[in-house]
Formats: C-alpha cells, sequence, structure tokens
C-alpha cells in the first residue's frame, strides 16, 4: 500500500473543493473523513469511496472493482472511476453519497449499542 504525494494533494485539493476532507495515514495508505466520519481510502494511488447494498450497483455499472488489499476484497469500499475523480460536478455527488453511506454506518452501530443489555452485578 502507497500513495504518492502528487496523487495524495490531488484527492485532498479534489474533494476538498467540495466537502470538508481530512486524510490520515492509515497502513501505508489513506483514510479520508468529513465531519468525523470515514467515508473513503486511497491506496496504491486509487480512490475508494465507502458503498452499501443502495450505492454499489453505481459502481459495478460504472466497471469498478472492489477494494483488495490483500486479495480478499472489502465489498464496502469500491475505486471511483477516474473519470468522477476528474469531474468536481460528478465527484461532489459520489463523495456526499459516500458520506451518507458512512452515516448509515454509524447509525446501524449507535442503534445496536443503545439495545445492548447492561450487565448487572451482584453483591
Amino acid at each position: 500500500m502507497a500513495v504518492s504525494s502528487g496523487f495524495r494533494t490531488f484527492v485532498e485539493d479534489q474533494i476538498g473543493r467540495v466537502v470538508p476532507v481530512r486524510t490520515r495515514r492509515m497502513f501505508g495508505g489513506l483514510g479520508l473523513y468529513s465531519d468525523g466520519l470515514f467515508f473513503g481510502i486511497v491506496d496504491d494511488d486509487t480512490l475508494y469511496f465507502k458503498v452499501d447494498d443502495a450505492t454499489r450497483p453505481r459502481y459495478e455499472e460504472a466497471g469498478s472493482a472492489a477494494f483488495d488489499p490483500m486479495g480478499s476484497p472489502m465489498n464496502g469500499y469500491w475505486r471511483v472511476p477516474a473519470g468522477v475523480l476528474e469531474d468536481v460536478d460528478r465527484l461532489a455527488e459520489w463523495a456526499r453519497e459516500a458520506l451518507e453511506v458512512a452515516n448509515r454506518a454509524g447509525q446501524k452501530k449507535s442503534r445496536r449499542t443503545s439495545r445492548a443489555t447492561p450487565t448487572r452485578r451482584n453483591g
């Protein structure tokens, strides 16, 4: 996993034009965050956005593929087509959609956590 400084700058600039973005190094790649939501990955100079069952078909139709860092695809993140990354209007739509997916995923986790039964202690 590696990200060239030029590609990192390009991704930060492009996405930063449409949503506030912060990058963080992770395992040689980058994690993309906006408003506390983890919505993308950059690895080997390729951008991947968070997807779910509702948004994945758009990526499949575009001929994209799942993030596959070690021969085991991570279906939660799919490659953003180069044409989308280069077109700020399209990028805005895809980035906001990835943020919505990240937000929905966070809400699901919150509901599961809030339903947990507290442990009782005797004594």
